[in-house]
């Protein structure tokens, strides 16, 4: 089969497309021929070694969908044949975490294509509970929704949004704030968005939102209200006006830190305030079976930017890197 496969971690540049053995599915496995494999930041920080990973050549990619084609011992929810969406969230299936649902404090928890070989291949291994039936949607739809909004819809949960409160979205395109921001819509909250684009707040703005602010500056000036609820994923750039955003008693739900992992707080701000900051990464089985039933009865619409063909895995790694995608950025096998 062909995969992409880091060579060494120099960069996207370091991505070469090779012909390889098809991997084999072990008990309670199931092997998955690819459709469609969507991108993520995750794989330009691992091409850059953050982190490296454990064994080169490694295959990286998260996101995916296809058709199963062969099966392991022991397998009897998913059968060859199947379209299936691929769950990135990998845990042992047997410890206490495991057990009660928890898989994301699992000690082996683990993300495909980070810590085990990834979807940027034409076929993927993959443990039978990680896949699920393909929801009622395109295909490139079906391959590239998961772990933005699998992460999206955890930290909306962990930060407790419910019906009518006010959520601020920061920099809108990107996969997780693009799903934050629809998913925000569905629950029944009032959305407002911050971007450097002035085509990305008119999207939002076109989709519903009752905000759309410049976030070069001071965005907390500029906003009509205080937000509820925060979702935050760019760290140092936007962060201080990310809390000034906040409302008394507002939540601050942060997955990421694509501008840096450092920031400083002004403490008196939040405990004057009261704001609560809430740390949360991936999602449990439960959350991204939630996650596909949004997507399978229409009350949520992923947004796809662009569909590359699998060969074109360096112009598409370039414009996730430039920041210029709305929404997801895709490969067709």
């Amino acid at each position: 089969m062909r995969a992409w496969q880091l060579h060494d971690t120099d960069g996207p540049g370091s991505y070469r497309l090779d012909e390889i053995g098809a991997p084999e599915p072990a008990t309670r496995e199931v092997r998955v021929s690819m459709r469609i494999a969507a991108l993520n930041h995750l794989d330009l920080w691992v091409s850059r070694g953050l982190p490296k990973p454990k064994h080169l050549p490694h295959i990286a990619g998260a996101d995916g969908a296809g058709v199963v084609d062969a099966v392991g011992d022991g397998v009897s929810s998913v059968a060859v044949g199947d379209e299936v969406t691929i769950n990135p969230s990998l845990s042992c299936g047997s410890c206490a975490a495991c057990l009660a649902g928890d898989i994301v404090f699992c000690p082996s928890f683990g993300i495909l294509g980070e810590h085990h070989s990834g979807t940027l291949a034409e076929q993927v291994v993959v443990p039978a509970r990680n896949v699920i039936g393909r929801p009622s949607t395109a295909w490139e739809v079906a391959g590239s929704y998961g772990l933005a909004f699998g992460t999206a819809y955890r930290m909306l949960r962990r930060a407790r949004l419910r019906v009518g409160e006010t959520l601020l979205v920061v920099g809108i395109g990107g996969g997780v704030a693009t799903a934050a921001f629809q998913l925000g819509r569905a629950m029944g909250a009032d959305v407002m968005v911050t971007s450097r684009s002035e085509e990305k707040r008119a999207w939002a703005l076109s989709q519903g939102a009752v905000a759309s602010v410049d976030s070069t500056g001071a965005f907390s000036r500029e906003l009509p209200r205080r937000a509820d609820v925060v979702v935050e994923s760019v760290g140092p750039a936007t962060f201080d006006q990310s809390i000034r955003s906040a409302a008394p008693g507002g939540r601050i739900a942060v997955c990421g830190a694509t501008s840096g992992p450092k920031v400083e707080l002004t403490v008196p701000v939040l405990f004057f305030k009261q704001i609560e900051i809430i740390g949360s990464t991936m999602f449990t089985h439960d959350e991204f079976r939630q996650v596909s039933r949004l997507v399978d009865s229409g009350k949520v619409e992923p947004q796809v930017d662009h569909v590359f063909d699998f060969d074109q895995l360096p112009e598409a790694l370039a414009r996730l890197d430039a920041g210029d995608q709305l929404g997801k950025v895709a490969l067709r096998f």
